[in-house]
C-alpha cells in the first residue's frame, strides 16, 4: 500500500528560509519557537549555502542539519580537516521517516568529497549516531569541589610556587590573548578542536545568540617570564543562608598550557573568598584536578559522559595523521554500512608516524568504522572491545597488538561543545 502522505523535500535551505530553519531548530531543542530578529541577525553571520540542510513538508521545516569546517587534533599533534555536525533536529510529528538518514547521508558524502578526514559531533542522545558510523572517541567528567575540605590555604590563592602571576582580566584581554593560547594547547591535545573568532565573541558577550547573558569573571596566569600560559572563565552565585556565605563558582572553561598554570588556576578558583563549592565544568576524565588538592576526596565526580563522537571518512589519511606508541604492523578489516570508508587496510606504525594502504592480506582485526573511531584517538582498548564482541580477532593477540600501538598515555579530550 502506498504512503498517502506527500513527499518531504530534503535539501539545502536558502537564506530566505533561515528564520524558518531556526524556528525548527528551537522546536526540536524544546526552546521557545519564536525567534527574535536580533537572534536571526546574529546567527545569520554563520550561514553558509549548502551546509544548512532542511526537510520541508508543505513549506514547513520539520528537520534540520548543519555542518561546518573544523580542525581536529590527532595523536601526535597533527591537525586533520573535520566536518563538524550540529543543529540536528527532527520535529516530533515527523519521526521515523528517514529524514535524519537522508540529511546525514547527503552531508557525509559531500564532506568526503571536500576532503574531510573525519566528521565530528557532540551527541545529545547516545543511541542515535552509532548507526551512521560515529563512535564516542572522547569522554568528559565534571567534579564538584567541597572547598572547606580541600586543605588549601586561602591566604596563598594569588601566589604560585614557580613565581608565576594570577590576574583578573576583562573580555578585551580574553579576545586578544585567548586565541593564541588555545591554539597552542589545541595542537598538543588529541581530541581538541579549533575555535573561530565567533566563539571568542560569544564567550565574552560581544555577540549574543540568547537574550540573557551573565558576564563571567576571567582569570589569567602568566609564567615567571611573563608568557600567557593559562586562562579561565567562571561565574558565581550569591547564596547567604543564615547570613553565612555558601556561594558556588561554576567554571565555564579553563585552558592551561603547562601543569604550573593548571595548578595555579585551580588553586585560585578553590580559594576565592565566600566560595564553598566549585563546579569544574566538563574536563578530561584524567584531569589533574582531584590530585592537585591536599584532600582529593573533596572533589567528587558529579557527572561523566561520552563527549566528542568521531566518524572516520578516510581511513588511510586518518591513520597516517597520527603517531603510535610502538613499532609494528596491523591489518584491519573495516566494515562501513555507509559505504564511505570500508575496506581492508595494512597499517605500518611507529612513534614517528604511520603509513597505511589498502591490502589483500588476511585481516588480523575486524571491526566497524565506529569502533575504529574509538581506537583512533587512543582512548579505547581493543582488548576491551573484543571482550564486548565489538571487534573480532582474526589472529590471536591482535587486539593486544592494537592496544600497544594505538593507546595513549593521557586520555584524549575535547574542551568544546558545538
Amino acid at each position: 500500500m502506498s504512503d498517502p502522505r506527500p513527499a518531504i523535500d530534503v535539501r539545502p535551505i536558502t537564506e530566505a528560509e533561515f528564520p524558518e530553519w531556526l524556528r525548527a531548530v528551537n522546536t526540536g531543542f524544546l526552546r521557545e519557537p519564536v525567534v527574535a530578529e536580533p537572534e536571526v541577525s546574529n546567527r545569520r553571520t554563520q550561514f553558509t549555502p549548502s551546509r544548512y540542510l532542511g526537510a520541508f513538508d508543505a513549506g514547513r521545516c520539520v528537520a534540520t542539519f548543519r555542518s561546518f569546517d573544523q580542525q581536529l587534533t590527532a595523536v601526535g599533534g597533527a591537525s586533520v580537516p573535520a566536518n563538524a555536525v550540529t543543529g540536528v533536529t527532527v520535529t516530533a510529528t515527523h519521526r521515523r521517516r528517514g529524514l535524519l538518514s537522508r540529511m546525514m547521508g547527503q552531508d557525509l558524502a559531500a564532506a568526503k568529497d571536500r576532503g574531510a578526514v573525519v566528521a565530528t559531533l557532540i551527541s545529545a542522545e547516545y543511541p542515535i549516531y552509532g548507526r551512521y558510523g560515529f563512535g564516542p572517541a572522547t569522554w568528559a567528567t565534571e567534579w564538584t569541589v567541597d572547598v572547606p575540605r580541600t586543605g588549601l590555604d586561602p591566604r596563598r590563592s594569588g601566589q604560585d610556587e614557580a613565581g608565576g602571576r594570577i590576574d583578573l582580566v576583562d573580555g578585551d584581554d580574553v579576545r586578544k590573548l585567548g586565541p593564541d593560547l588555545h591554539e597552542r594547547i589545541r595542537r598538543a591535545q588529541p581530541g581538541a578542536v579549533s575555535r573561530t573568532d565567533l566563539w571568542w565573541q560569544l564567550s565574552t558577550g560581544v555577540v549574543r545568540f540568547e537574550p540573557s547573558w551573565t558576564e563571567p569573571f576571567h582569570v589569567l596566569y602568566r609564567s615567571p617570564d611573563g608568557e600567557v600560559e593559562g586562562l579561565a572563565a567562571y561565574t558565581a552565585d550569591d547564596h547567604w543562608p543564615d547570613k553565612r556565605p555558601h556561594n558556588t563558582v561554576s567554571v565555564k572553561w579553563l585552558l592551561a598550557a603547562t601543569p604550573a598554570a593548571e595548578r595555579a588556576l585551580w588553586r585560585y578558583l578553590c580559594s576565592i573568598d565566600w566560595v564553598t563549592t566549585v563546579k569544574s565544568g566538563w574536563r578530561a576524565p584524567d584531569d589533574l584536578l582531584p590530585f592537585l588538592l591536599p584532600d582529593p576526596r573533596s572533589a567528587r565526580i558529579t557527572a561523566q559522559s561520552d563527549w566528542l563522537w568521531v566518524r572516520i571518512l578516510d581511513v588511510v589519511r586518518a591513520l597516517e595523521a597520527r603517531t603510535y606508541g610502538g613499532e609494528g604492523s596491523l591489518v584491519l578489516e573495516v566494515a562501513d554500512p555507509g559505504g564511505l570508508a570500508g575496506g581492508r587496510y595494512r597499517l605500518e606504525a611507529s612513534p614517528r608516524g604511520g603509513s597505511c594502504a589498502p591490502t589483500t592480506e588476511s585481516a588480523e582485526l575486524s571491526l566497524d568504522v565506529g569502533e575504529l573511531a574509538k581506537l583512533w584517538l587512543g582512548d579505547e582498548s581493543a582488548v576491551r572491545l573484543a571482550a564486548l564482541g565489538r571487534v573480532r580477532e582474526e589472529r590471536a593477540g591482535a587486539a593486544r597488538s592494537a592496544d600497544a600501538l594505538l593507546r595513549t598515555s593521557r586520555r584524549p579530550w575535547c574542551p568544546d561543545m558545538f
